[in-house]
């Protein structure tokens, strides 16, 4: 490595990748050895770059993150759930970055129990994430998982909450969930493979017996598939689910028992997808059978449990997709999309209700709340708009009365909500199908074509990206940004065939809706290629890559976090996190039809000598999910080719990975240092 005019230039060692008679030249394949020592030097090096060239933005930084963590309300507490005679919260105090889960007896008046301070755990390490807190039948007892490297390999204990003693169980590389029989001396997990962190085992563990007498009690073989365990809401059964994008399996057994044989419920079938929750001495299955492509509901008994058995509750709507259910002694809870929007709709057993709650915007996200206790009359769901802060609100399903119990606080006095406005506008693709944007700005701008607008989008796994609130994006809106929400082909916003249409050999309408989408932000004149700004993470970091492959001109900068831009290399690579569980999203390249059409659009691969915006470009050495040298080769290889004099800045988080840093305020350096470049660029540094 040497340096060129001031910034980091790679090595080139060409490595040859010959599949199908085509040869890629992989100059910079070398990177994705972080043992190497020069790996790890050119990446100091970029980030010493980044903060040279960001050096002038640094109090701004500073002032940003001391702007957004002044309106979050740092001694907080959650709203209580009630469980098996218990209500839990969880706490933050001043000054402390990590949570305090706590829980009171029979009421919330009752003495306050400490079941884990996370700032305390996280004391000696750089990051930290406590992951599932699962507690035992008699409340005795306590598994929880711990994650100190951000890879996503947990590592299992069990702790006594009437002694507070951490037992000497310690199960390493899990996915961090754990599900007690009713025994409260029986836990079931999901074991990774230590190479593709696939999950492909699911585990029984005796309390206190040695790991390596663990019992294997499924092994999920197929590569593309994913294993989980987890018990009903009716606490009857356990249940180990298996499933890839498009195929889902799952086998259950009582809890009681925890020493018998699974039965399977509906061995997999191609392209079948079903979830199933227990009612009664029934169960009720979400599937896409008999060509639902947006889901029906049906129902079974449980000793006849195969598709042949299944009766519809709710048949197949082409127009509102079902996403979930939530189970009640005398209610079904389905919470439903319509035409992009949120619906929660209630119906009552006896089938004399049946009704939706009411929601008056375009732009707003509700869900389906923590509700563990099946025999409430009270359903907890979430509300928030783009323009409204969230609240968490108990409907009573008997007296129809709503009541919010919390409310989310902007703190400092400035933020009124009155002062923004959000709306939904729909542009067309260049097919003719209408693209949906969701906005928010503050009120009083002009469409003359000078507002800066920062465009996200996602766009893949049928993943929707709902409109939300948040608190940070207003250091962008007090300055004069809109942010626009593309819901593009590729999510489920618009139903099934709304991901069927973005995924495969149709993924290219991801990338050309969210350009569609450009053109026409800039086309109402809401703003101009000189103040539009692209940003998306992970996958979306792969619709960044490509935008700016076909073209770059609409943009004048792009923010693009974790980015999967080395499609090719990645998916040909079935050790790698997460590779074979994706051909159903991505396609397998060891096919020449599926190769040829990833080359096309591979960010990495399609990199030309022409202009580029600026950019930004994030990671995490540690990442689990888009390992770091894909955005490092990106990086390196953009510096070589691209024609322009713009910024191409690269930031390595050396402690953390997909996720980024841990901790309540350490996300937030993250984004101060995101806004601060685009902030910059627009020439705003107040």
């Amino acid at each position: 490595m040497k340096n060129k005019n001031q910034y980091p230039v790679a090595q080139k060692i060409a490595k040859e990748l010959t599949i199908h008679d085509d040869t890629r030249i992989d100059n910079y394949y070398w990177l994705n050895d972080k043992e190497n020592p020069e790996v790890i030097e050119y990446l100091n090096a970029e980030n010493a770059f980044t903060k040279s060239m960001l050096k002038h933005t640094e109090e701004f930084q500073k002032t940003l993150f001391e702007e957004m963590k002044a309106r979050i309300k740092e001694d907080d507490t959650s709203v209580p759930y009630k469980l098996n005679g218990y209500w839990y919260l969880t706490k933050y105090e001043t000054g402390k970055d990590y949570p305090i889960y706590v829980r009171k007896r029979d009421t919330l008046d009752g003495e306050e129990e400490l079941l884990f301070d996370c700032n305390v755990m996280a004391k000696e390490h750089s990051y930290f994430n406590l992951g599932g807190i699962s507690i035992s039948p008699d409340n005795k007892l306590a598994a929880f998982s711990t994650d100190t490297v951000s890879r996503r390999q947990y590592t299992i204990q069990v702790k006594n909450l009437i002694t507070g003693e951490i037992y000497s169980d310690k199960i390493v590389n899990t996915t961090g969930s754990a599900t007690w029989a009713n025994d409260n001396k029986t836990l079931f997990y999901a074991m990774k493979d230590e190479v593709t962190l696939r999950s492909h085992k699911i585990y029984k563990h005796k309390l206190h017996a040695a790991n390596d007498s663990d019992e294997v009690v499924f092994h999920e073989k197929d590569e593309t598939f994913n294993t989980f365990i987890y018990k009903t809401k009716s606490k009857k059964y356990l249940v180990i689910g298996s499933s890839s994008t498009l195929s889902s399996e799952y086998r259950f057994l009582n809890a009681d028992t925890p020493d018998g044989d699974f039965k399977i419920f509906q061995k997999r079938t191609k392209d079948l997808e079903y979830n199933i929750a227990h009612y009664n001495d029934s169960f009720y299955i979400i599937s896409n059978i008999d060509n639902a492509t947006n889901f029906k509901i049906s129902t079974c008994n449980e000793t006849n449990t195969g598709k042949g058995f299944w009766k519809d509750v709710i048949p197949h709507r082409k127009s509102v997709l079902i996403e979930d259910i939530e189970i009640f002694k005398d209610y079904l809870i389905v919470n439903e999309r319509e035409n992009g929007l949120n619906n929660i709709r209630i119906i009552s057993w006896d089938k004399k209700e049946d009704y939706y709650l009411p929601f008056n915007s375009e732009t707003y996200t509700t869900y389906i709340g923590n509700n563990p206790d099946f025999d409430s009359d009270l359903l907890r769901y979430g509300y928030n708009a783009l323009d409204t802060p969230g609240s968490v609100i108990d409907y009573n399903l008997k007296t129809k009365q709503s009541e919010v119990k919390k409310e989310q606080e902007i703190l400092g006095g400035a933020f009124k909500k009155e002062n923004y406005e959000s709306k939904r506008i729909w542009a067309t693709a260049s097919d003719g199908v209408k693209i949906p944007i969701s906005l928010v700005y503050k009120k009083g701008i002009k469409l003359d074509g000078s507002n800066p607008v920062l465009q996200y989008a996602y766009g893949s796994y049928g993943s929707t990206i709902d409109p939300s609130f948040s608190s940070v994006r207003l250091s962008l809106l007090d300055r004069g940004f809109i942010y626009a929400i593309s819901h593009i082909r590729g999510g489920e916003y618009l139903g099934r065939e709304w991901y069927e249409n973005g995924k495969l050999l149709n993924k290219r309408n991801t990338f050309t809706d969210f350009i569609d989408c450009s053109k026409y932000l800039i086309q109402k004149k809401y703003t101009s290629n000189k103040h539009l700004y692209a940003y998306g993470g992970s996958a979306g970091g792969l619709l960044m890559g490509s935008i700016i492959n076909m073209n770059p001109e609409l943009y004048n900068g792009v923010l693009a976090a974790v980015p999967f831009v080395d499609v090719v290399t990645t998916m040909l690579d079935d050790s790698i996190p997460l590779t074979t569980g994706e051909y159903d999203e991505w396609g397998n390249p060891n096919h020449p039809e599926y190769y040829s059409y990833m080359k096309s659009y591979s960010p990495y691969d399609n990199v030309e000598a022409k202009n580029y915006p600026n950019m930004l470009v994030t990671t995490g050495l540690h990442d689990s999910q888009v390992q770091y040298w894909e955005p490092a080769k990106w990086v390196a290889k953009l510096r070589e080719l691209k024609t322009d004099s713009n910024k191409l800045l690269f930031h390595i988080d050396m402690d953390s990975g997909h996720g980024g840093a841990s901790g309540r305020f350490e996300s937030l350096k993250e984004l101060a240092l995101e806004y601060a470049f685009l902030l910059d660029l627009e020439g705003i540094c107040g």
